[in-house]
C-alpha cells in the first residue's frame, strides 16, 4: 500500500512510511473550549477524521489523539464575563463539542487529553527544559530560549533573522529576547492557578501539546495535524520545545488544512461573520455540512455561504436518492442469479479510482466525484428491465464501504412515532410563541423525512408520505 501526503515541513508530497509498520501515531490540535465551535474548528475535525478513517480502511492501526485547551486567556475572560469558574465553562463546551462533531460524523479520538488533567507532566516538561538550558524563569514566568534551538523556523520556512523583524516585548513580559515565548505564566489576581516550582500560575499555550503528545504517543510521532493558522507560531514552537528536550524528530509529517472564508471574506468576530456549527446544524443536515467540507481538497481554501450549502444539499441528495433506490429495488427484486459481469467490473473500477484519489494526499474532492459516478452508474443499472439481487448487493456494499471512509451516510432516517409527536408539539409551541421561523423549520424538517402535516381545528395530524 502506498499513500502519499503533503508534508508542510518539506513542502512536497512524500510517500507515507510509518515509524512502526502497520501503525499510525497521529496528533490533531483540538479547540479552545470557551464557546461553541465555529466552522473553522469543524474543518480540521472533519478532514482529519477522514484521514484517520482512510488509514484504517487501508489496514493501519491508528492511535488518534486530539486535545482540548481548557485553560487559557479566552477561558479566563469568559469566566469573568459569565461569573462562572473556568472548569465549569470548559466542561460545558467540551460536551457541546462532542455533540457537534458527532453530529458531523466524526469518531471520538482514542484520547482527548485536557490541560487541567495533565498539569503534572506539563510542569515536569518545563522543568527539564530549564535543566537543559533551553528555558529560564523570570519573576514567576518561564520562557523558552528561541535562539538556542538552531532549527527554529524550519516548519514555517522563515529564517530567525526575518522573524526578529517586528518581534517585540509586550508590556508586562519579562523575557530576555523578543523571540522567546512563554512556557509558564505567573497568575494574575483572581485567575485560576496551579502550584509550580516557579510559583502559582498556568501553562503557556504551546507547551500543552508537546507534553500531551509525548505522554500519549511518544517522543516521535508519525503525523501532527491542524489548521493552517497553527503552523506558526504554535506548531513551530511545539517542534522547538519537543526536539530541544528529546533530541529527536518530533513529528515526521505535518499536515495543515486550508482557511475558511465566509461569503468570500475571512471569517472573524470583528466582521460579524463568525459562524457556529451549533447554529448551522439547527438549520441544515450535519451530513450535508460534512459533504460540503469534503468536496474541496483539504489544503485548499474553502468558501462558505448559505447558497453554496443549499447547492451541496441538492448534490448530496442526488447521491442519497440513488442509494435509497438501490435498497428499495433490492427488497422488490426476484432475480437472484442472472447478472452481467460488466457491471461488476465497472463497480470495481470506481472503487479502485476512489482508492487512487485518496492515496494521493487524501483527495476527498475527487473521492466525492467517484461517489457521484457510482450513483450515476447505479441509476443506469436501475433502468435495466431485469436487475439482479447480486449486482444490487455489490452496489450497496461498495456504496457503504466508500461512504464510511468519508464518514458519510446515505441512509434515510426513519423517525419513531414518539419523535414525530415531540417535534409537532415543539412546532405547536413555536406557533403559540409566534416563532414562525422555527415552526416552518420543523415542518420542513419533517417534510424532508417524508412526514406530511395537516393543521386542522382539532389539532395537527400527520401521516407518512
Amino acid at each position: 500500500m502506498t499513500i502519499q501526503l503533503y508534508n508542510t515541513l518539506t513542502r512536497k508530497k512524500e510517500v507515507f512510511v510509518p515509524i512502526e509498520e502497520g501503525k499510525v501515531k497521529m496528533y490533531v490540535c483540538g479547540p479552545t473550549v470557551y464557546n461553541y465551535i465555529h466552522i473553522g474548528n469543524a474543518r480540521p475535525a472533519i478532514v482529519f477524521d477522514s484521514v484517520r478513517r482512510y488509514f484504517e480502511y487501508r489496514g493501519y492501526d491508528v492511535q488518534y489523539v486530539s486535545n482540548f485547551t481548557d485553560v487559557d486567556d479566552k477561558l479566563i475572560r469568559a469566566a469573568k464575563e459569565l461569573g462562572e469558574d473556568v472548569p465549569t465553562i470548559a466542561d460545558r463546551f467540551v460536551n457541546a463539542y462532542f455533540e457537534d462533531v458527532h453530529a458531523l460524523g466524526c469518531k471520538t479520538a482514542d484520547v482527548h487529553p485536557r490541560v487541567m488533567e495533565n498539569m503534572e507532566i506539563i510542569i515536569e516538561f518545563i522543568a527539564k527544559l530549564i535543566e537543559k538550558g533551553y528555558a529560564y524563569e523570570s519573576e514567576g514566568d518561564v520562557y523558552f530560549r528561541t535562539r538556542r534551538f538552531k532549527d527554529y523556523g524550519k516548519l514555517s520556512h522563515q529564517p530567525i533573522d526575518e522573524l526578529q523583524i517586528g518581534a517585540r516585548i509586550e508590556v508586562g513580559e519579562k523575557k530576555q529576547d523578543s523571540l522567546d515565548f512563554a512556557l509558564w505564566k505567573a497568575a494574575k489576581e483572581g485567575e485560576i492557578y496551579w502550584e509550580s516550582p516557579w510559583g502559582i500560575g498556568r501553562p503557556g499555550w504551546h507547551i500543552e501539546c508537546s507534553a500531551m503528545a509525548k505522554k500519549y504517543l511518544g517522543e516521535t510521532i508519525d503525523i501532527h495535524a491542524g489548521g493552517q493558522d497553527l503552523a506558526f507560531p504554535h506548531h513551530e514552537n511545539e517542534i522547538a520545545q519537543s526536539e530541544a528536550l528529546s533530541g529527536k524528530t518530533f513529528a515526521n509529517y505535518w499536515m495543515h488544512n486550508g482557511y475558511i472564508n465566509i461569503d468570500n471574506e475571512k471569517m472573524s468576530k470583528s466582521l460579524g461573520n463568525f459562524v457556529l456549527v451549533h447554529d448551522i446544524i439547527k438549520k441544515h443536515d450535519p451530513q450535508v455540512l460534512r459533504f460540503f467540507m469534503l468536496s474541496v481538497h483539504y489544503r485548499n481554501p474553502i468558501n462558505y455561504s448559505e447558497e453554496l450549502l443549499e447547492s451541496t444539499k441538492a448534490a448530496f441528495e442526488r447521491i442519497a436518492t440513488s442509494y435509497q433506490n438501490l435498497k428499495h429495488r433490492r427488497e422488490a427484486s426476484t432475480n437472484l442469479t442472472d447478472h452481467n459481469q460488466e457491471w461488476f467490473d465497472k463497480i470495481e473500477g470506481l472503487k479502485e479510482q476512489f482508492i487512487k484519489e485518496m492515496d494521493d494526499d487524501f483527495n476527498t474532492a475527487n473521492a466525492v466525484s467517484v461517489l457521484f459516478e457510482l450513483s450515476k452508474l447505479a441509476n443506469y443499472y436501475l433502468m435495466e428491465k431485469n436487475t439482479a439481487v447480486i449486482v444490487i448487493d455489490v452496489f450497496v456494499k461498495v456504496f457503504d464501504e466508500l461512504s464510511h471512509v468519508l464518514g458519510l451516510t446515505f441512509e434515510k432516517e426513519e423517525l419513531m412515532d414518539a419523535d414525530i409527536d415531540a417535534l409537532i408539539e415543539k412546532r405547536n409551541q413555536a406557533r403559540k410563541d409566534r416563532n414562525f421561523q422555527l415552526s416552518d423549520q420543523i415542518r420542513d424538517q419533517l417534510k424532508e423525512m417524508n412526514i406530511i402535516l395537516e393543521d386542522t381545528p382539532q389539532g395537527t395530524r400527520w401521516k407518512r408520505g
